[in-house]
């Protein structure tokens, strides 16, 4: 599985999973804080769909984090001010790069039980919205 698949279902899943993958890690190796979470400002990027040219609209709030564990570096940032989220993504991402044994166990917590309940929650999400869409054709005028 890829990083950014991976960030993006641990960001948008359960707070609880994440902070009992990073607990687990935790627990069992030690992890040397690099950068202690802060936070900063990014220059957002968005693609303009007619003429598909870049534009920045303005700078968004993240939190950052880095951390060591077995020698590999794992990255956590988020948008936001969320010190303890991009800590615990921070550990994660080290153990996925240090190809720890538990990530193995990890995968199908991920792709089985997470990323299909971010995937029942938008389309129930898209359903409800989509029950206030009017069709103007068939209004009365």
């Amino acid at each position: 599985m890829k990083r950014r698949r991976r960030t993006e279902i641990l960001i948008n899943g359960s707070q609880k999973l994440v902070e009992d993958m990073a607990d687990c890690i935790k627990d069992n190796y030690q992890v040397k804080v690099i950068q202690e979470p802060e936070s900063g400002l990014v220059m957002m990027k968005v693609r303009e769909t007619s003429q598909k040219s870049l534009f920045y609209p303005g700078e968004v709030l993240v939190t950052e984090c880095k951390v060591q564990i077995e020698g590999r570096i794992g990255i956590g940032i988020v948008t936001g001010d969320q010190p303890e989220l991009s800590y615990n993504l921070a550990v994660i991402d080290a153990a996925y790069e240090a190809l720890l044994p538990e990530t193995i166990r990890w995968m199908e917590l991920l792709l089985e039980n997470e990323e299909k309940a971010i995937q029942e929650q938008r389309a129930a999400d898209s359903h409800s919205i989509l029950k206030t869409k009017v069709n103007f054709e068939t209004m009365d005028v």
